[in-house]
């Protein structure tokens, strides 16, 4: 299967501290990809050189066969970001939040409003279309984000912690709608700070720590090398930090 991300030996460095350290790694089409890692691990550092809003200090990086850099245009058009933090525009419309985006990647107006129908219906939001912002709940910002994601139809779709503070039912829906993406043959890049989440939902992935990633493998990989029944134990035991504390971070 063809890598759709290849790092060797990739470095980013914010004056004399070392945030990502000589890694190596390879994401193959049609995979979901994880990081995990404490608090300062590097991984959302690792994410932001993968979408070229952050320049590599050092070795290289490739993304859906192109050198990544900040000024690679065509890199952010296939690519759609989930981001952790919730940053739709308030004084939008949920229709409206989508429409801009639209327009971002030069959609025509009846293409873009057949898209965003589209992507309303698969986030279960099609009833909200005209709701503000502020109507909405958490869970459902956060869908409206994976939808804004997909307006582009990206080849890699980023996912940073996309469940962050949701309850268990929101989280196991937006799992249900990532599970589908991947069905469909996307490629999915994520972070999480939920164990079960990447035992549900990862292929593959790579543990950080302080820069390096210290193991990598499938789930299963890592919990029989290891010898744990979970990957959170697993994760306890080669970064030394618990779920609490991770969480608090």
């Amino acid at each position: 299967m063809p890598s759709i991300v290849t790092a060797r030996n990739l470095v980013k460095k914010f004056g004399d501290f070392t945030a990502v350290d000589g890694i190596s790694f390879e994401i193959r089409t049609g995979e979901c990809f994880g990081f995990l890692g404490p608090n300062g691990a590097g991984k959302t550092t690792t994410i932001r050189m993968i979408h070229c809003v952050s320049p590599r200090s050092g070795g290289e990086l490739t993304v859906l066969g192109r050198p990544a850099s900040v000024d690679n245009r065509e890199i952010k058009r296939l690519i759609g970001v989930v981001p952790q933090e919730i940053n739709l525009d308030a004084d939008l419309t949920v229709r409206e939040n989508l429409s801009l985006y639209a327009e971002f990647y030069d959609l025509k107006r009846r293409p873009a409003a057949a898209r965003i129908a589209e992507l309303l219906d698969f986030v279960e939001l099609k009833g909200k279309i005209n709701n503000q912002i502020a109507e909405l709940s958490t869970g459902m910002k956060r869908r409206l984000q994976i939808a804004r994601a997909l307006v582009n139809q990206p080849q890699l779709i980023i996912a940073d912690e996309p469940t962050t503070g949701l309850d268990p039912q929101a989280r196991r829906l937006i799992w249900q709608r990532l599970r589908e993406l991947k069905g469909r043959g996307a490629t999915i890049i994520l972070t999480t700070q939920y164990m079960e989440e990447a035992e549900q939902l990862c292929d593959r992935l790579v543990v950080m720590s302080r820069g390096k990633i210290i193991d990598f493998g499938s789930p299963d990989e890592l919990k029989k090398k290891h010898d744990r029944p979970n990957l959170e134990e697993v994760y306890l035991k080669l970064t030394g930090h618990g779920l609490q504390e991770e969480a608090a971070e």
